[in-house]
């Protein structure tokens, strides 16, 4: 199993952040005392450049790149390598000024004002020519320096723009996919309904406030157009940079498990995935184990949208943040912890925002590693430290990858199909939360899943869930008869194969394009419950689960009934069932009901699919990367207590101490095992 290592010129695990020396031009010391500390850290990387359009060209025309050649300089003969930024998150003054067009236009229709960030109209040609611009010279000067190991695409890819040229943009998508014929789209589209027929593309509105938002294919095209939109403009950004200086590896921060974006669709534009990851720690709805799961739930999200390959922590708070609600400060041993759970779930790096905190604006409070204070005596800055010295302990990590065999299927296209059907209740939709509350019960069986799209490859998977799988794209129904029939154990749950890639409905029975044979069953309705009513399922095995929410009412054909209703005129039906396929089985779970009532179910599974079991102590998490060199496993501690696991063999990286069957993890502590 080949390493597959990021970073060839390190040969470790990066430790950085975003660092932005164009905030002290006016201060040498202070840039001086930057490298010393980062040194005391054990920083091996910085990310420059984010945010520095207005410094590098201060008016149109005018370039000013020797301040920050000369911080790459520095930092490289210091032992600390670049990741450089393209600064096209958040233009400067005089840019808006000449061309306003490069300004967003709003949802009601507003054309939006200077200021803030990420506001820039993706399609319009002046604003592309100006990134195109900075882009190269940025890449002429530096792009070619040996501490530059990376480009950093923008900053938080978001929003959508509804201004003349996007919306002519938006136009000439539709046609080019519906192959130019109007006829076609109106049919996909079902816009007979309300006498919302097109005569020609050009009559097509993106869904103003005040305009059209009854046809839910404009609806989800707009998101999927949004998405190509962005992608076309990162992709434009990249071919820049590689005209000239074709090896550097590229990536973007993505943002968790981001609403305005498909990221599938960007991924593969990309050398490395990348994310910015900030947990609300010690809130008041859910205890911090939970919120530690949840966030390694996250990590699987990042890591499975480029298999294969190391993902990048790109952003974490190493303290507080100045944006969530509430901003809590990190208790001691929480950051340590969170750090070497980002590293266990496949990412090849820790880096934080931000190094230094600026004096001014809207992220002076923003956490950093150095405080306004300016020394090294904080406890922020010792903790650091303390990770720099943990990474460098298990360097032998970087480079190996998590491999699981079990998957959750979820895609963006179905989320937003979900989030705007007028069916069901509004408020408790709750796809993404069904998702993680199965991906959490798999996760506490000490079983890491990915989390991939319907379409793709499920060779290497033995287990896969699909929940709510309302929307099914073209090859989909293939896709789940093919893993099944070659021994896979699947399940799917209620408001599974509804609607086409267009949101129209299967006829013929749900679930639709041939999924109701490989189930062995047929949905008939489906009931919404208010909180006050209840129903349960009675399984086959002696247990009772609680229906909440949303229960289906079946017609069985040929599969076994494993549970049963226990209440309302649908009492005693089918509520739970299974179909055989030689060494492959096909579960259906027709209600909603928690994932950890569902565990006897995905024991079974599990089991079947030859896929161990790792008991654990509630709150301690287990994880797995592996490499030709060897096998480790981390052991992260997620409670305030003690805890104690058995059964681990090897060698501890974190204390270089032989581990022979116990191993005790104090409050917050961690272990990385070397087992082969």
């Amino acid at each position: 199993m080949e390493k597959k290592m990021l970073f060839p010129q390190t040969g470790a695990l990066i430790h950085g952040g975003d660092y932005n020396p164009e905030q002290w031009l006016d201060r040498p010391d202070i840039l001086e005392e930057d490298v010393r500390l980062m040194k005391k850290a054990g920083m091996n990387s910085a990310t420059l450049g984010v945010f520095s359009w207005s410094v590098l060209e201060p008016r149109e025309g005018e370039f000013h790149f020797e301040w920050l050649e000369e911080i790459v300089d520095r930092l490289y003969q210091n032992g600390i390598y670049t990741v450089l930024a393209t600064p096209s998150g958040a233009r400067p003054a005089w840019l808006d000024e000449a061309y306003p067009e490069a300004m967003r236009v709003n949802r009601q229709g507003m054309r939006e004002h200077h200021g803030g960030r990420h506001n820039h109209c993706m399609t319009s040609p002046k604003y592309r020519e100006k990134v195109t611009v900075i882009d190269r010279k940025l890449a002429e000067r530096l792009g070619s320096h040996p501490g530059v190991i990376m480009y950093h695409i923008s900053n938080e890819f978001g929003g959508e723009c509804f201004c003349p040229l996007c919306i002519q943009r938006f136009q000439e998508y539709l046609a080019e996919k519906y192959d130019h014929d109007i006829d076609k789209l109106n049919a996909a589209w079902w816009t007979a309904f309300w006498s919302h027929r097109y005569n020609r593309f050009d009559q097509i509105e993106p869904p103003f406030v005040s305009g059209e938002n009854s046809v839910m294919g404009l609806n989800l095209e707009w998101k999927r157009f949004t998405t190509w939109n962005t992608n076309d403009f990162m992709k434009h950004e990249i071919s820049v940079l590689r005209s000239v200086t074709p090896d550097v590896p590229v990536t973007a921060n993505f943002m968790r498990l981001f609403g305005g974006l498909d990221y599938r669709k960007m991924a593969p534009e990309l050398d490395v995935v990348s994310w910015d990851n900030y947990p609300l720690f010690h809130n008041d709805w859910e205890t911090f184990a939970e919120t530690m799961c949840e966030t390694a739930f996250q990590h699987a999200v990042m890591r499975s949208l480029k298999r294969g390959t190391p993902f990048m922590m790109m952003e974490s708070a190493p303290g507080l943040v100045n944006w969530q609600p509430v901003n809590k400060v990190k208790r001691p041993g929480v950051h340590r912890l969170a750090c070497l759970q980002a590293v266990a779930g496949g990412s090849d790096t820790v880096q934080y925002f931000q190094w230094r905190k600026g004096r001014g604006s809207f992220e002076q409070f923003h956490g950093a590693v150095v405080d306004h204070i300016g020394t090294d005596d904080t406890r922020v800055f010792r903790e650091v430290a303390q990770v720099g010295e943990l990474l460098k302990k298990i360097a032998p990590v970087a480079g190996t990858l998590v491999q699981p065999r079990a998957a959750l299927l979820f895609d963006w296209d179905n989320r937003w199909a979900i989030e705007d059907v007028k069916a069901l209740a509004q408020a408790t939709k709750k796809y993404e939360e069904t998702c993680i509350d199965i991906w959490k019960t798999f996760f506490r069986l000490g079983v890491d899943m990915d989390v991939v799209g319907s379409d793709e490859d499920l060779s290497a998977y033995d287990v896969v869930v699909a929940p709510m799988l309302y929307l099914l794209q073209p090859g989909t129904a293939g896709n789940l008869k093919a893993f099944v029939e070659r021994g896979g154990q699947l399940l799917a749950t209620y408001f599974t194969g509804y609607v086409n890639a267009d949101q129209l409905c299967y006829l013929g029975g749900f679930p639709g394009d041939g999924l109701k044979d490989l189930f062995g069953i047929i949905s008939e309705e489906i009931d919404s419950l208010y909180p006050s009513d209840r129903n349960g399922i009675q399984m086959t095995d002696g247990t009772k689960w609680e229906v909440k929410e949303y229960a289906e009412i079946l017609q069985v054909q040929d599969a076994q009934i494993l549970g049963r209703y226990t209440d309302d005129f649908y009492g005693g039906s089918a509520a739970v069932t299974c179909k055989n396929h030689g060494r492959g089985n096909a579960y259906y779970v027709a209600a909603r009901t928690a994932g950890e009532q569902m565990l006897p179910l995905f024991e079974k599974m599990l089991a079947d699919g030859g896929i161990p079991v790792r008991k654990l102590p509630g709150g301690v998490e287990y994880h797995v990367r592996s490499g030709e060199e060897g096998r480790y496993e981390f052991y992260l501690n997620c409670t305030g207590e003690e805890q104690t696991v058995s059964d681990v063999k090897g060698k501890d990286l974190v204390t270089d101490t032989e581990v022979q069957g116990t191993l005790t993890l104090q409050r917050y502590g961690a272990a990385v095992v070397k087992t082969a």
